[in-house]
């Protein structure tokens, strides 16, 4: 079987769409507890509605844990989740010896530190129109099923919005133009996930704390690749989640997440002897957790 077939087999196999997880479902058939954690900034407009539907999940028995991991807003982002019923805790408290947190990889590993459950789910703060399938989609095949996916990442149209402009497709132009290309030259494995720099996805808390996370843009697509290296291709999957609506950036200011992606593709492939003679900054990552002195949080199931 060539690399393209295999992708193609893991696609058919791996793939779901969110009805498959309903919240009644998850109640009724989950072994293990969920956390769901929102990194958050300045999300006063739309952390409010996310953190009520995942405060209605934990009331309903679907997921254990909600909790907004703050970066120093200076809006009603915390006032708006703590009144909505999150756990907020604030970046820079949490592992401190570790220096100013470096962007959203960052934030996510310090988070591991607190959260309890079994089964990671990250969210981003920012989704207009967030549904509760975000997270029972996400946490779904990690706690329903067979029991064989340790990491999944969510999949959706993502329409292009600038200003006023709203269009049905464009969205996601550093995937299109940056991490899916590399991906299929270097990683072609990896080439049947539709949406690898995702920043919706989930995976078991033992899976996350054995992996390193870039800091920044570069968190994403380098943590798709270390989790294939760690636990191969057939414990990955995906879920559409149908549709992520955000207010998208300027094509000229994009540059900075793309070269993000690129050099944590780089770094990973210099790692493995395919690429030598990188230069330029250092790609800041922050060790597994296991390897560091943070004890490990207990279950809450």
């Amino acid at each position: 079987m060539t690399q393209a077939e295999r992708a193609r087999a893991w696609s058919g196999s791996r793939t779901f769409h969110h009805s498959q997880f309903t919240p009644e479902r998850l109640t009724a058939e989950r072994t293990r507890s969920v956390s769901v954690c929102v990194p958050a900034r300045n999300e006063e407009r739309t952390v409010g509605p996310i953190v009520s539907d995942l405060v209605r999940l934990r009331e309903l028995g679907a997921i254990d844990e909600v909790v907004v991991i703050d970066g120093g807003s200076t809006d009603g982002t915390v006032a708006i989740a703590e009144a909505a019923g999150a756990t907020v805790h604030q970046e820079a408290e949490l592992m401190p010896s570790y220096g100013d947190v470096l962007g959203k990889g960052d934030a996510m590993w310090r988070a591991l530190s607190v959260l309890e459950g079994d089964v990671i789910v990250y969210l981003d703060a920012d989704s207009e129109g967030f549904g509760p399938h975000y997270a029972c989609g996400l946490a779904g095949p990690l706690v329903c099923g067979d029991g064989g996916v340790e990491f999944v990442k969510a999949f959706y149209r993502r329409p292009l919005k600038l200003g006023e402009v709203s269009l049905p497709e464009g969205g996601g132009r550093v995937t299109e133009l940056t991490a899916r290309p590399l991906l299929d030259l270097f990683y072609p494995e990896l080439a049947g996930f539709r949406q690898p720099l995702s920043g919706e996805l989930a995976g078991t808390r033992d899976l996350f704390t054995r992996l390193p996370f870039a800091t920044g843009y570069a968190v994403e697509i380098a943590m798709l690749i270390d989790a294939w290296k760690e636990v191969g291709l057939d414990a990955l999957a995906q879920v559409d989640i149908e549709l992520r609506q955000n207010s998208h950036q300027p094509l000229s200011d994009l540059g900075q997440m793309a070269g993000a992606v690129l050099r944590a593709v780089c770094v990973r492939l210099q790692r493995e002897g395919r690429l030598t003679g990188l230069e330029g900054d250092e790609l800041v990552e922050r060790p597994p957790l296991i390897h560091t002195e943070q004890p490990p949080q207990r279950s809450r199931r």
